[in-house]
């Protein structure tokens, strides 16, 4: 069995890690999670105007400034079999990470009969992480002694600065531009980026740190009888490069390694309806996987390191509702479906894929304190619908005929839920 997992060693281990990098947020703030992040074409709120298209800011006709905070829970578990002479061996193992924080900070001053509205927003849009336990049960969490990987953890955050100006052409019609400016920092254990020793294991990689630009812009129509309609584009979120320092598990240095993960360019179409206690919701979005820096490529390089991700684009659609029935008191739900990124031949290559998401439900409210001030709450509960399967792969096995080293006899799947409650305060001077 050692013999056998040291020798798959080489393939198990490097896109463990990295397999949640690129994960698109449903929604920012309480108020648009609650509408299942649907709001190209329907601004109930600052946050959701700011991150999905701004020229709908124009909607806002005074000062606003939103603070949100949620705590977000994640259960991924982790399944492999590998082949051994005495027959198959698979195990299970559960992350083990706890709650991860999710803000989001804006504000916008808008001015009644304004042609000009202006905002600027601090958001977490990606921010996640996995650790499973070193386990004698599941072969890819075995002892590194024992030829597994022993404990895997990964910690990503990215954070985007946004500066936005919409223009009113019309009564009717806006448009709006936003240059985006993003933090993001990512810390491997082990270093799925750097090629294996054959006597000292993986590294542990340092806290790495990337700067990026991008910039999204947007159109708005309202016809004032209640239909509204939205689009915007937010392009690729160029970074630099993740410069890792890495350390053998002996203490020894490791060499370095570079790698560039962009943030995917996002097309976003919605349509919003409102009519005396209700607001109707609908967003279509499409994300370009396919030609963004570290999804892009896929396999394995010369030296059995890997060349990319090999994901697939996306569509997500997202749907809310909001009943103003209720004096002081609105009520919102909302959902959102997610096609997934990862075909089953390279699944192995996002193990575990952690942020695939199929279907997700949300309940929200609101509470009117005065015309300033409110309070809004939300509840999520999202699901991968099922697992996403593949075989494992080796750069061992790599031929002509086999181009990604398919070990026979092998499986590596993964599946996750997840649970969040966050809650926004919006006061409006």
């Amino acid at each position: 069995m050692k013999k056998l997992l040291a020798t798959l060693g080489l393939g198990l281990l490097p896109f463990i890690l990295l397999a949640q990098a690129g994960h698109i947020m449903q929604g920012i703030g309480a108020t648009n999670m609650s509408m299942g992040g649907a709001a190209t074409a329907q601004p109930i709120d600052i946050n959701g105007a700011l991150q999905w298209n701004p020229a709908a800011i124009s909607a806002f006709d005074s000062k606003v400034i939103s603070v949100n905070a949620g705590l977000f829970f994640s259960s991924p578990v982790l399944y492999s079999t590998a082949p051994t002479p005495g027959g198959p061996m698979s195990g299970v193992t559960k992350d083990d990470r706890g709650v991860s924080l999710m803000p989001a900070l804006a504000m916008v001053w808008g001015k009644k009969n304004s042609k000009h509205s202006f905002g600027v927003s601090a958001f977490g849009i990606s921010g996640f992480g996995v650790t499973f336990p070193e386990s004698n049960s599941n072969p890819i969490n075995m002892p590194q002694n024992m030829g597994g990987f022993g404990r895997i953890q990964s910690d990503y955050q990215l954070l985007q600065v946004g500066v936005t100006y919409a223009y009113k052409i019309t009564n009717q019609f806006s448009i709006g531009l936003a240059p985006t400016f993003n933090y993001s920092s990512l810390k491997l254990a082990p270093n799925p980026l750097s090629s294996p020793s054959q006597t000292l294991g993986y590294p542990v990689s340092n806290k790495a740190t990337a700067l990026g630009i991008g910039a999204q812009v947007g159109i708005f129509y309202n016809s004032g009888k209640g239909i509204k309609l939205g689009a915007s584009y937010k392009s690729p979120q160029s970074f630099g490069n993740f410069d890792f320092e890495n350390t053998y598990l002996d203490g020894s240095k490791a060499p370095k390694v570079k790698f560039k993960m962009n943030y995917p360019a996002i097309i976003s179409l919605g349509i919003g309806y409102s009519k005396n206690k209700i607001d109707v919701a609908l967003d279509y979005r499409f994300v370009n996987y396919k030609n963004t820096a570290g999804f892009k490529d896929k396999g394995w390089t010369n030296t059995a390191s890997v060349a990319g991700f090999g994901w697939k684009n996306i569509s997500i659609v997202s749907a809310g509702i909001q009943y103003k029935g209720i004096n002081k008191f609105p009520l919102r739900v909302g959902y959102t479906y997610s096609s997934n990124p990862i075909s089953s031949e390279l699944a192995f290559f996002s193990t575990p894929a952690t942020a695939v998401i199929k279907n997700a439900f949300q309940f929200g409210f609101g509470y009117e304190f005065n015309s300033r001030f409110n309070l809004n709450a939300v509840y999520h509960h999202g699901s991968s619908s099922g697992k996403t399967s593949g075989p494992l792969l080796s750069p061992m096995l790599k031929s002509a005929a086999n181009p990604y080293g398919t070990v026979p006899g092998s499986n590596v799947s993964y599946k996750m839920t997840t649970d969040m409650v966050m809650f926004g305060f919006n006061y409006s001077f």
